[in-house]
């Protein structure tokens, strides 16, 4: 198997700062991809990987919204970078999440 450099940056990044090398993840093939899995010690188990064929990536469905908000708070998410409103909404789901919890 080749090594990509996308698989190193996925151990390094940091989570408000996608670094894979998405072209080269593009690129790999289920047999890249099962001797990868394979030799990764942090990788659990995986006893039948056939539930890998059917998985589907899903996109929640998102609405644009005007939103008023302190200039700080602003501010602060931007400052990490672009993103910053994805990080805002993570926040969001966060409280909203353990609202309904406690609900």
């Amino acid at each position: 198997m080749k090594q990509t450099s996308s698989i190193k940056h996925l151990a390094k990044a940091r989570p408000d700062q996608d670094q894979t090398d998405w072209n080269a993840v593009r690129q790999l093939t289920d047999a890249d991809i099962a001797v990868a899995v394979a030799t990764d010690s942090d990788a659990a188990p995986i006893a039948d990987a056939a539930w890998f064929a059917k998985a589907r990536v899903t996109i929640p469905e998102k609405k644009p919204v005007s939103l008023r908000l302190d200039t700080d708070v602003l501010a602060f998410f931007q400052q990490a970078g672009p993103r910053y409103q994805t990080r805002i909404n993570q926040v969001l789901r966060a409280y909203m999440d353990a609202h309904k919890k406690s609900a």
